[in-house]
């Protein structure tokens, strides 16, 4: 007969055995990383709140991230322009890029692609038709007002609301879409979505860095050549609209970017990052 294991030691008394007074104490509790479960929690009480959020909410605040989000657009175009062609010219617009994710990101602003980590964590969490068809409800909102949002600013850039010079210039920069078509944007939208979905989850812990956060992992987007459905959205009515875009085109870039974003952020990150701590989670 097999020796009765030891009981696990109490991890309080383990944490006693180095002595520090009240103060000491306080400053190491300040100074300790968010465990997983707790940043779990609050990603998905933010989902919750989500969900929650009557449907003229959601829409109103998905159009403004889609007018905002051009921002990205527009600061790649300034970046190019605006500094002297060289070997740094990537990096300066991957910069431009993340500035549409900084405003929409700190701005509380209803983006689709964070939705595919917050919006997913209490479905994973309670699997039920309820919290399936409110999450279907989210996705269904926002990415129609972002793609509204998106079709308003590429609008007024290419209506003269820029100038035409800038407008020209974001031609060129939003040709990057043409390459994104079927399998390729598919595989393309993957790394875009668990990036955007990183940033949601690191965001609880990076209290006086959340800029330099957002501005990192959203630039790595645009400076690795992946694909994300919002910002090449705005991209893709820009040429649309301009005419070197059809609408087969559009459609075979809107689609795969868009499932390779909702595998990445929901199917790869979002159930890892549950899976994780699905065992300290009390039922």
């Amino acid at each position: 007969m097999a020796d009765p294991q030891p009981p696990a030691p109490d991890t309080d008394d383990e944490e006693q055995k180095v002595a520090l007074n009240p103060k000491q104490e306080e400053v190491v509790d300040d100074r300790r990383a968010a465990s997983a479960l707790i940043v779990h929690e609050v990603v998905r009480r933010q989902g919750i709140e989500e969900l929650e959020r009557p449907a003229a909410s959601l829409m109103w605040s998905g159009i403004t991230a889609g007018i905002a989000i051009g921002l990205s657009l527009l600061g790649k175009a300034v970046m190019d322009t605006a500094v002297p062609a060289g070997p740094w010219t990537p990096l300066l617009q991957s910069l431009g890029y993340s500035l549409g994710f900084v405003v929409v990101i700190l701005g509380r602003m209803q983006l689709f692609t964070e939705s595919t980590l917050s919006a997913v964590l209490p479905l994973a969490t309670e699997p039920s038709a309820r919290n399936l068809l409110r999450t279907l409800r989210l996705w269904a909102i926002v990415l129609a007002a972002n793609l509204v949002g998106t079709f308003a600013f590429a609008g007024f850039a290419m209506l003269g609301g820029l100038g035409v010079e800038q407008a020209a210039e974001l031609v060129r920069v939003s040709g990057a879409v043409l390459h994104h078509q079927g399998l390729d944007g598919f595989l393309a939208g993957i790394p875009s979505g668990i990036l955007l979905a990183s940033v949601v989850w690191t965001l609880p812990s990076a209290e006086g860095q959340k800029i330099t956060l957002i501005v990192l992992l959203t630039g790595l987007i645009d400076l690795g050549g992946f694909a994300h459905i919002v910002a090449g959205a705005a991209e893709m009515w820009v040429l649309v609209i301009h005419g070197d875009m059809g609408a087969g085109q559009a459609f075979g870039f809107f689609v795969p970017v868009l499932f390779g974003n909702i595998v990445g952020g929901s199917l790869l990150f979002a159930l890892l990052a549950h899976a994780q701590v699905r065992g300290e989670i009390v039922d």
